[in-house]
């Protein structure tokens, strides 16, 4: 099982990695919820859907650096770059954590930073 669930998430992620948000939300449950730790909260495939539209103005780039399956829990530590509404390109590192059911991602956790070095 957690050799299915590193696998959904990746191709959900590569998925968004290619712009399309509503492929990556198949890979979701309808009652998702995403906590971006510090920052805000999203209930509902709705209200990610909206957050992609507006954060994702063009696809995000992804280095996943590990990948930790355990359970119905898949880590996900990497990097992350992403135009803001500026246009200007932010280089963030994260620590997100996927939580599963029925193969599906359920919730997320996610603790992002900007990256210092870049």
């Amino acid at each position: 099982m957690t050799r299915d669930n590193k696998a959904i998430l990746e191709k959900a992620n590569a998925a968004v990695a290619e712009g399309d948000n509503e492929g990556f939300l198949s890979f979701c449950t309808d009652d998702t919820e995403w906590i971006f730790v510090g920052d805000q909260t999203l209930r509902g495939k709705e209200a990610v859907r909206q957050y992609m539209a507006k954060a994702y103005l063009e696809p995000p780039k992804f280095m996943v650096e590990h990948l930790i399956a355990e359970g119905e829990f898949v880590t996900a530590l990497g990097k992350i770059s992403m135009k803001d509404e500026a246009g200007k390109m932010v280089h963030y590192s994260y620590c997100d954590v996927w939580r599963f059911r029925d193969g599906k991602m359920a919730g997320l956790k996610a603790f992002v930073i900007v990256d210092p070095l870049t």
